[in-house]
C-alpha cells in the first residue's frame, strides 16, 4: 500500500495506476478513492495517469482529530502532488471533492495544473441562504449531522438511495453494499466535519480562480447537491467552463450504472481536447 505523509504526522493513502499525462481524482463524502475505480482503471487504459487518494479521516488514511477543513485538505492535496512531483494535471473532484479542487487552486495555483473537472460538485454554495434560495436548507444538514450521531450505520444504508436517486429500487445490492461499506470506513469524526466544510463553505472566490478549462458535469436528477444551487452556478463563475448536464443523472454519477460510463467517455474526450 503506497502512502504520502503529511507534515503533521497523517498517512494518506493513495492509487497511482498507468503512465502517462497525470489525471488526480478526488472522492465525495463519505467515500474514498475507490469510488473512482472504473475512471482510474478507463484512463490507464487509454495511455494516462490515474491517481488518487483516501482524504484523511476517510478509508485507508489516518484518521486525525485535528485537519478536517478544506484548507487542510487542499493542503494534503497539494503535498501529495509536490511528492509525486506531478505536472500538466487534470483535477477530477466530485461533490465535495470538488470544494477540495477549487480550494487546492486558490491556495496553491495552477502552475501544476491543466484542466480542471467539477463533478456534481458542491461549489459555489451548497447552503440555503437569501441569496443562494435553490440551496439546502440547514435544518436538513442539521438532521444528517444527528442521523449520525444517532446510528450512522443505518443513516449511511438509506442515503444510498438518495446517492444514486434510486427510490424506485432500480439501484443493486452490490452497488448499495459498496456504498455502505465505503462509508463506513469514514471515522465519525471526519463524516460530521464534513457536513459543515461541503455544505456552508463559500467556494465563489476560489472558483474565480480557476484559469485553466474546466468541465462542470452534473445530474439534474441530483437529490443530494441541487443542480440550480450549484453547478449552473459554477459554471458562469469560472473563466473558461462548459456545464454538461446529464437528464435523469443522479448525485452518484462515477458509480452510478446508468451515468458511468458516459462521464468516462466525456472524461477522455475531455483529456484529449
Amino acid at each position: 500500500m503506497r502512502f504520502v505523509t503529511t507534515r503533521d504526522g497523517a498517512n494518506l493513502y493513495y492509487k497511482d495506476w498507468g503512465t502517462g499525462r497525470p489525471v488526480v481524482f478526488l472522492h465525495g463524502w463519505p467515500l474514498n478513492a475507490d469510488a473512482w475505480d472504473d475512471q482510474l482503471n478507463a484512463v490507464a487504459e487509454a495511455g494516462f495517469r490515474g491517481v488518487a487518494h483516501d482524504r484523511r479521516g476517510h478509508g485507508r488514511s489516518t484518521q486525525t482529530w485535528h485537519g478536517n477543513d478544506m484548507d487542510t485538505w487542499a493542503d494534503d492535496l497539494a503535498q501529495i502532488i509536490e511528492t509525486l512531483d506531478l505536472r500538466d494535471i487534470t483535477l477530477v473532484g466530485h461533490s465535495m471533492g470538488g470544494g477540495e479542487l477549487c480550494r487546492y487552486i486558490s491556495r496553491h495555483g495552477t502552475s501544476r495544473v491543466r484542466q480542471a473537472v467539477l463533478v456534481a460538485a458542491v461549489p459555489p454554495l451548497m447552503l440555503r441562504t437569501e441569496t443562494n434560495p435553490q440551496g439546502v436548507p440547514i435544518d436538513e444538514l442539521d438532521a444528517i449531522r444527528q442521523a449520525i450521531r444517532a446510528d450512522r450505520a443505518q443513516f449511511w444504508h438509506d442515503l444510498a438511495g438518495r446517492f444514486y436517486s434510486a427510490d424506485d429500487g432500480a439501484m443493486s445490492t452490490g452497488l448499495a453494499d459498496a456504498f455502505w461499506f465505503m462509508a463506513m470506513h469514514q471515522g465519525v469524526k471526519a463524516a460530521l466535519a464534513c457536513v459543515k466544510e461541503f455544505s456552508e463553505t463559500d467556494f465563489t472566490e476560489d472558483l474565480r480562480a480557476i484559469d485553466v478549462p474546466a468541465l462542470v458535469v452534473h445530474g439534474d436528477d441530483d437529490r443530494i447537491v441541487p443542480l440550480a444551487a450549484t453547478g449552473e452556478k459554477a459554471a458562469r463563475i469560472i473563466p473558461d467552463a462548459t456545464l454538461t448536464v446529464y437528464p435523469g443523472g443522479s448525485h452518484g454519477l462515477p458509480g452510478a450504472p446508468g451515468t458511468k460510463d458516459r462521464l468516462t467517455a466525456d472524461l477522455l474526450a475531455f483529456l484529449r481536447a
